[in-house]
């Protein structure tokens, strides 16, 4: 199946009015463009605008609330709960990332659980969002049950996603955004659009027995087996249980239960380097790692040694300039009155 190139910019008109049409307001439909955009812009495009179509579904049907009311309690100096009123996760976790950095920036260090929020797309964009103000950045996010414990046959815990972000002063962040199961099940979504096999590592079909085809895919495997599964049980612990929101396996099912309230949580941190060294040094410091890094002796089969985020900044650079690449079907839904 062919892609269809579209520039970035008209990418996000076509989303913004997607949303506003099923009942969102438009500042909010603004922002949940510009997360999905930036994945698709990164070629992470299991996060990107093929996931309109969903969230359009669950506005109309009841399951996100289209004009949210947001509220932001500081429990301490540098904590805080942000209720998101069940509006797009989105706009939940980038107003919470922002509280967290007003915190860092007064008192050192702000960490933020989010509640009453939905599906908020890629954590990159929200740990970007720290280092862009020069802070490093922490999120994560609890998803539904759809990774098999190590060891266990059956979904318990959910894709439950980590983000860092690391401010440098000439070169551009680092970016570490990983789901804990070995892809994120977007991937195997993109995968059933693009008509295309997968991995075997990547899902179990209904019998736990490993599939390349996406279709039959049924529950995910953790990375690197029980040290993938330790780090989900830690980001549901972090946002779910820290946040008093669900935990694994009692989670609002994202496909399924449109008219559901979510009711998901969401972790993030934003530190201010000048409360533990220089912030100058630190961010000289950055660029010093990165470049070592660049000047490393590369691996057989390896140009150059690159570090987290690099491939998704460099893809970025291109598609800023020469247009996104969009599955046929997501442009004709897109694009559809």
């Amino acid at each position: 199946m062919a892609d269809v190139i579209v520039a970035h910019d008209q990418l996000k008109e076509l989303v913004v009015k997607k949303l506003t049409k099923a009942g969102l307001r438009e500042d909010n439909a603004a922002v949940v463009a510009d997360v999905l955009v930036h994945a698709d812009l990164r070629g992470v495009s299991s996060h990107g605008v093929l996931r309109t179509e969903h969230y359009v579904k669950r506005l109309t049907e009841g399951g996100m609330n289209p004009d949210p009311q947001f509220s932001a309690k500081n429990t301490a100096p540098s904590t805080a709960i942000f209720d998101g009123d069940d509006g797009m996760g989105h706009v939940v976790a980038k107003e919470a990332m922002d509280h967290a950095i007003g915190l860092a920036k007064e008192n050192g260090i702000g960490m933020v659980t989010a509640i009453n929020s939905s599906h908020c797309g890629a954590l990159s964009y929200f740990v970007q969002q720290a280092a862009e103000s020069n802070m490093v950045g922490l999120a994560m996010t609890h998803t539904d049950k759809v990774v098999v414990p190590f060891g266990g046959a059956k979904p318990f815990f959910g894709t439950n996603p980590i983000a860092y972000g690391f401010p440098a002063l000439k070169n551009k962040p680092v970016i570490l955004d990983m789901a804990t199961s070995n892809v994120a099940f977007g991937k195997v979504l993109h995968a059933r659009e693009a008509g295309t096999p997968i991995p075997a590592d990547w899902g179990v079909d209904e019998n736990g027995k490993p599939t390349t085809d996406p279709n039959q895919v049924q529950a995910l495997l953790p990375f690197a087996g029980p040290k993938g599964y330790g780090m989900a049980m830690v980001v549901d612990i972090l946002s779910g249980l820290l946040a008093g929101a669900a935990f694994g396996p009692h989670i609002t099912a994202m496909y399924g239960d449109y008219n559901k309230k979510r009711k998901l949580g969401h972790f993030f941190l934003a530190i201010n380097p000048a409360v533990f060294t220089d912030q100058d040094a630190f961010l000289a410091n950055m660029d010093q790692m990165i470049d070592e890094l660049h000047r490393s002796q590369p691996a057989e089969g390896f140009s150059k040694v690159m570090v987290p985020g690099e491939p998704e900044q460099m893809k970025e650079e291109a598609r800023l300039k020469d247009g996104v690449p969009v599955t046929e079907t997501v442009y004709a839904y897109l694009s559809q009155e």
